[in-house]
């Protein structure tokens, strides 16, 4: 693995972090719970704008462009969630945040495979 996609790695599991105890503790009302889970929003989106998905040289299938777009719609809607923690008073993030766990756990499972068929072929 070159730096940039070991920098890229630590980053996002820094991010996927920040994202999971801002979540979990801004039922405590902690004032810096909406801050901790933007930053790691932010940064989830960032790391997964940058990295690199399916062949480099333009090749790739119209499925793995769109899971590809799904996975950066996601990973929007997690910076929408944490919008949603400082503008609304109630639990309205929860939505934002639900669509974009659906959306990053179903490109978790279909572009490696996506990916591993295209090799395959």
């Amino acid at each position: 693995m070159d730096m940039k996609k070991r920098i890229l790695s630590y980053l996002f599991i820094l991010g996927a972090l920040m994202l999971l105890v801002g979540a979990a503790i801004y039922i405590t009302g902690w004032s810096y719970a909406p801050h901790l889970f933007s930053t790691g929003a932010v940064v989830v989106a960032v790391v997964q704008g940058l990295s690199p998905v399916g062949p480099q040289d333009g090749s790739a299938s119209i499925v793995l462009k769109r899971l590809r777009r799904q996975q950066l719609f996601g990973a929007l809607m997690l910076v929408v969630s944490g919008v949603l923690m400082f503008t609304t008073h109630g639990n309205e993030w929860i939505v934002a945040l639900t669509i974009a766990a659906v959306l990053q756990l179903y490109t978790a499972w279909r572009i490696p495979a996506e990916e591993a068929r295209q090799q395959s072929r």
